[in-house]
Formats: structure tokens, sequence, C-alpha cells
């Protein structure tokens, strides 16, 4: 797995009928320049940092027919230091005040 941030949207007029429903994002990769396009069916968003399968491994999540794809987003990576504002920061101070 490769962690990076997600840079633009990869847009396609027409994609193949195994393509299941989701985005193709770019993404910036971690300590390095390059950048690869990878599968997103969370709904991440442009600046998200994200944690990405590469390999096999990404189409078969999908189960029956792989699709091909070979870079999954499989999670959005939280910020070491979540402040005050983040909504599970939110939902520990609330539940600390009762």
């Amino acid at each position: 797995m490769i962690t990076g941030t997600v840079v633009g949207n990869v847009w396609s007029t027409r994609r193949l009928a195994e393509i299941p429903n989701g985005a193709f994002l770019e993404i910036a990769l971690d300590n390095t320049s390059a950048t690869i396009v990878a599968f997103d069916v969370l709904g991440t968003g442009i600046g998200e940092r994200v944690l990405v399968s590469t390999g096999s491994v990404a189409a078969t999540w999908f189960g029956g027919q792989t699709p091909p794809i070979d870079a999954l987003i499989i999670g959005s990576i939280d910020a070491p230091n979540a402040d005050s504002s983040t909504p599970q920061s939110k939902a520990k101070t609330r539940s600390t005040q009762k």
C-alpha cells in the first residue's frame, strides 16, 4: 500500500462497461514527485490524504469478474494531530460533557 494526496480528477467521456461506479483521481505520492491514477468508490475529495492499494489486490476487491483497475483508494488518512473541529473530536467532547 502507498500513501498520497488527491490532486485532481481524471475525466473520461467513455469507459469500459466492466468498470463499476466511482471516479478516477490523480494522486501525488508521498515522498516522491510521481503521480498515479487511482479508482475511488469512497467519494474522496481534492486535498485529502489517502491510502491506496495497488496491483491485482485492487481489482479483486470488487469480487466476481475483476475490472481492469490496478490502483484503488481504500481509506482516507486522518491528520495525526486532529483538532477539535474534526467530527471524531466533537463526538468525544459531547460524550464527555454529559
